[in-house]
């Protein structure tokens, strides 16, 4: 608990600034070209608002980390409704973006027209429905009771009616929240990059494989230390029941618990970069956004440096008489 008093406020501090001033631009972006969406962008869209919302959630955690939870089971169950139904949708929206991808590049085949952006936004309503669907158990055991390790605080955990609901609970976190997204992931992007290389190597076709390598790679990088010690972590559950476990286990596991979460949580930082300052289009609009700002930013410049010149031209005649 001394250890997460500490690590939790910097880490999360520091992914919820980055993450809301990535994804914050982001949504600018695309508000402001909003005219000429692409499926793309349309997921990415969600994307962003999926992390947000995630991101939003994280002060409540640091400030439950260094003085417990003060904020009510009602608002317990929300918190924690919210962060698991915007976690399953971030990871669900990153594999409907690798299978558009897929079916686009390697079959030739639009999933969704660019005529009918409606239909994209009534996918990614389905996947919002199905994320609520699966935060059914938060919101049923979610409970902000007294901790007996921290004296007079609560905390606001899941207290579950049997090992069994808890060993379920796992289990579809396990599956849904990141062995199919996974495995989603590696064969549409495999398939990609296969295509890709199989084709002409000019610089547009280098410059998508590189994006591609990036997008996978910061996936499993940040979510794969945590859902191996989740895992790590239901089994020797299962063996605690057993009384088969001991302390300096528990403390191990809570720790790493604890730093590979916060590395999962980094992805919802690294999602703008990924999906849009690498891409040119991105930067192009970007640059098309802060285009007035930078003229009149030069311009005050520029006046700033004539009142300079004038004020030391009547300086050097002053002191020339």
């Amino acid at each position: 608990m001394h250890f997460e008093a500490i690590f939790i406020p910097i880490l999360y501090s520091v992914a919820f600034v980055l993450g809301l001033m990535g994804n914050g631009l982001v949504l600018v972006v695309l508000c402001q070209k909003r005219r000429t969406w692409s499926v793309t962008d349309v997921f990415v869209l969600h994307l962003s608002v999926a992390d947000m919302l995630l991101l939003l959630t994280l002060p409540l955690w640091a400030v439950d980390a260094v003085s417990g939870w003060s904020f009510g089971t009602g608002f317990c169950k929300l918190s924690g409704a919210l962060f698991k139904i915007n976690f399953y949708c971030g990871i669900i929206l990153l594999a409907c973006i690798s299978l558009d991808r897929y079916f686009s590049v390697v079959h030739a085949v639009q999933m969704y027209s660019r005529t009918k952006p409606l239909l994209v936004h009534f996918s990614c309503l389905a996947v919002w429905f199905f994320c609520l669907l699966l935060s059914i158990p938060d919101w049923m055991h979610l409970k902000a009771e007294n901790d007996p390790r921290r004296g007079n605080k609560f905390e606001c955990t899941h207290f579950y009616p049997s090992p069994t609901w808890r060993m379920a609970s796992r289990v579809v976190y396990h599956v849904l929240g990141f062995l199919l997204p996974a495995i989603v992931l590696l064969y549409c992007y495999s398939r990609v990059l296969l295509r890709l290389q199989l084709g002409s190597q000019g610089v547009q076709k280098q410059r998508a494989v590189r994006v591609v390598l990036a997008l996978v790679m910061a996936f499993f990088i940040t979510w794969t230390p945590y859902n191996i010690t989740l895992l790590v972590d239901t089994v020797y559950t299962n063996q605690s029941i057993n009384n088969s476990i001991t302390c300096e286990t528990t403390t191990a596991l809570d720790i790493a618990m604890t730093a590979t979460s916060t590395l999962g949580y980094m992805h919802c930082c690294v999602n703008p970069v990924l999906y849009a300052f690498v891409g040119v289009k991105f930067r192009r609009h970007l640059l098309d956004l802060i285009k007035p700002f930078r003229y009149r930013l030069q311009t005050r410049v520029d006046t700033v440096s004539r009142k300079s010149s004038v004020w030391s031209a009547d300086t050097s005649q002053t002191s020339a008489f």
